[in-house]
Parts: C-alpha cells; structure tokens; sequence
C-alpha cells in the first residue's frame, strides 16, 4: 500500500525530495485524501497537506 501511495502523491506534483521524508503513515493517509478530491484539486491540496504538515515551504 506503501508503494501505490508514494505513486500516487508523485503522480500529483509531490517533489521525489519531499517525499523522502515523508513518513509512511502520512503518505498513505495524504493519498487517501487525494483520491477523495476532484482531480483539479488534487495537486493543490496535496500541496496544502505537505504545507500543513511541515514537509514543504511556501514560496
């Protein structure tokens, strides 16, 4: 499940060097909420949860 989620947030615009410290709880828990959004929103809102969680700074 691991493997099919860290595919899924990359699909969406998540960086390959974010994603490295993303733990593996939070990227299945952020590819469940991806695949719960409309797919215009997917890519912003799997931004907004790297935000939100600390893995990713805004510019």
């Amino acid at each position: 499940m691991a493997v099919d989620a860290k595919r899924i947030l990359l699909r969406y615009g998540a960086p390959i060097s974010v994603l490295d410290k993303v733990s593996e709880t939070d990227r299945v828990d952020f590819a469940r909420t991806i695949t719960r959004t409309t797919l215009a929103e997917r890519e912003a809102t799997l931004r907004e949860l790297l935000v939100e969680h600390g893995y990713l700074v805004e510019d």
